[in-house]
């Protein structure tokens, strides 16, 4: 085979070399952003769970005022 088979060959195995790297780079930056938004979410549900608590509270107590009056 010649030389300019080998140099195109090799010249490819760079190229995905390269991508596999980029690829690589990207899912890890895929996999952080991903536990961020959990984060986020989980956070976003605590606060939505407290703030129904809360309303529900203030609803019950209401009802109570109306009984009572």
């Amino acid at each position: 085979m010649s030389e300019h088979y080998f140099d195109a060959l090799e010249h490819k195995i760079d190229r995905l070399i390269t991508r596999l790297e980029e690829l690589e780079h990207e899912n890890l930056r895929l996999k952080e952003q991903e536990g961020r938004l959990r984060d986020e979410r989980n956070q976003l549900l605590t606060i939505n769970n407290q703030t129904q608590s809360k309303v529900e509270a203030m609803i019950a107590r209401l009802k109570s005022l109306e009984q009572r009056s």
